[in-house]
């Protein structure tokens, strides 16, 4: 059920490639099926259109991504993920850092309460 959020600030939307990068990010997270089963696996996109960054005063951008797992998973695992999912945000989003304000930050949620979901796409990618 591993869930992965992007929020972006509308003023890097038409630089950020956002298609592109929601590509990037699944294929990242699909390194690791073990842990991240690809007929669970959602990735999306929203882009913000009302936020304030620091004081307002410049035109700041942000991209924040939040990574939402069942629980279970050993820290090390989550660590390496999460490093490896980083990296490639980093390496996305770098030609933005380069030229403007910019901030980027990850986050990793995982569920401690039961889920409740139902899910038949799963099937598709059984052997």
């Amino acid at each position: 059920m591993p869930h992965l959020i992007i929020e972006y600030t509308d003023n890097i939307k038409e630089e950020a490639n956002i298609p592109e990068l929601l590509k990037t990010v699944n294929a990242t997270l699909l390194i690791h099926q073990d842990m991240i089963p690809i007929g669970g696996l959602r990735s999306r996109a929203i882009e913000l259109n009302n936020y304030l960054v620091a004081d307002g005063t410049a035109d700041d951008a942000f991209v924040h991504v939040t990574l939402k797992l069942g629980k279970g998973r050993s820290v090390e695992t989550k660590k390496q993920l999460c490093d490896e999912l980083f990296s490639a945000l980093k390496r996305h989003f770098s030609s933005i850092y380069k030229r403007r304000y910019f901030a980027l930050s990850l986050e990793l949620y995982e569920f401690t309460s039961p889920t409740y979901k139902l899910n038949n796409i799963h099937e598709r990618y059984k052997n």
